[in-house]
């Protein structure tokens, strides 16, 4: 299979689902609770409302909605730290798209815009250098976000300006690691996770080996799986299968593109640039220890926490905001109180309402805003 229409036949699709309800029928025979199987990437939670997966499997299978989407787990104080370095007039402020809507605790980063900062959306960081190649009287601030997946470019572009001597080139860096943040959740008194499904990006550049953990310890099955609709049916088919047969196990159905150890090229400029910091706030899950990465020392002229002497406070998300229960898997989208109301994609108060990959925004475009009941009167 190597064109993307042959990742979506429908025939393939069926006989898939025949085999999902066979091994489905099997498991149910000896439980009294739905399988539940997390996404953790935000990348498969846009895939699955996207095509409709969820609708199609049987009603004993549930997806849980994890923590993959980095824009959604961005803490509210973060975002404060963003606009305080962007509303500064030396500074142009540069981040990623998604970033630019995240709600701070008074406003985010588009807002900020609005009352004259220098925010600008690049595509890559090596843009943002760009612009203080051509900008040397000013600050030019990378915003870095996301997983392991965006990492390596970060930390070459930092090897990059130190080569060339940029001084004005500065990462305010919020890059977050995908294994401790599984095992926060898999460690949670609440945890009902049967099975993972993998992120296929992540998995890219640190390989399969480092979920190794969750079998051994945890007993549950993870399979990296890749994004498009056959992609994801033959992964529940494999977490459904070694479940059937009493395995856990880790499997790799995105073999076409994850490597069992990973990317070294990657893994060894950010190895080289950066660091586990202790701890790290999440939105929605509270502090995780050595869940994000810190500039080393070596390249502190090129860190903006430094350069600036950030604040980072811990700010909380409004109450009625259920985030946090959403990411853990412990509630439906739809089961907000804000859903569809006063949080939309238009006017978000949670970040999983900001970025597509996040569950929020991704129900609220595929998965049928009419059938979000009224609340009671």
């Amino acid at each position: 299979m190597k064109y993307v229409d042959e990742f979506r036949d429908p025939v393939r699709a069926g006989v898939l689902l025949k085999e999902i309800e066979a091994l489905t029928a099997q498991i149910m025979a000896g439980r009294d609770r739905p399988v539940v199987i997390m996404e953790v990437c935000g990348g498969h939670t846009h895939s699955i409302f996207r095509y409709g997966i969820e609708k199609m499997l049987p009603p004993e299978i549930e997806f849980a909605h994890g923590p993959g989407c980095p824009v959604c787990v961005l803490p509210m104080g973060r975002v404060d730290d963003c606009v305080e370095l962007a509303m500064k007039p030396e500074v142009i402020f540069t981040t990623f798209g998604d970033a630019m809507r995240v709600p701070g605790s008074r406003l985010s980063l588009l807002g900020a815009k609005a009352e004259g900062a220098d925010v600008r959306m690049v595509y890559s960081p090596l843009d943002a250098l760009a612009l203080a190649r051509a900008n040397p009287d000013r600050e030019v601030v990378f915003f870095g976000l996301g997983f392991e997946t965006t990492m390596p470019s970060t930390a070459l572009t930092i090897l990059q300006a130190q080569a060339e001597g940029i001084g004005n080139f500065s990462l305010f860096c919020n890059h977050i690691t995908i294994i401790p943040t599984i095992k926060a959740i898999l460690d949670s008194p609440d945890m009902g996770i049967d099975g993972f499904l993998g992120p296929g990006h992540v998995s890219m550049v640190i390989g399969t080996d480092p979920y190794d953990f969750i079998a051994r310890d945890y007993h549950r099955p993870l399979v990296v799986a890749g994004f498009e609709p056959l992609d994801v049916l033959h992964s529940v088919w494999m977490v459904l299968r070694q479940m059937a047969e009493g395995r856990a196990e880790i499997e790799n159905q995105y073999a076409r593109i994850v490597p069992r150890h990973g990317n070294e090229a990657s893994l060894a400029a950010v190895t080289e640039v950066f660091e586990l910091r202790e701890f790290f706030e999440w939105r929605g899950l509270g502090s995780i220890d050595h869940s994000g990465v810190q500039i080393r020392e070596a390249y502190a002229a090129w860190d903006a926490e430094r350069k600036f002497a950030v604040a980072s406070p811990s700010i909380p998300d409004p109450k009625a905001c259920q985030c946090g229960e959403v990411l853990k898997g412990a509630i439906k989208p739809w089961q907000c109180k804000l859903f569809g109301r006063s949080c939309t994609p238009e006017t978000p108060m949670g970040a999983l309402m900001v970025s597509s990959e996040g569950a929020c925004a991704a129900y609220y475009q595929y998965g049928g805003i009419d059938a979000v009941p009224e609340p009671a009167q």
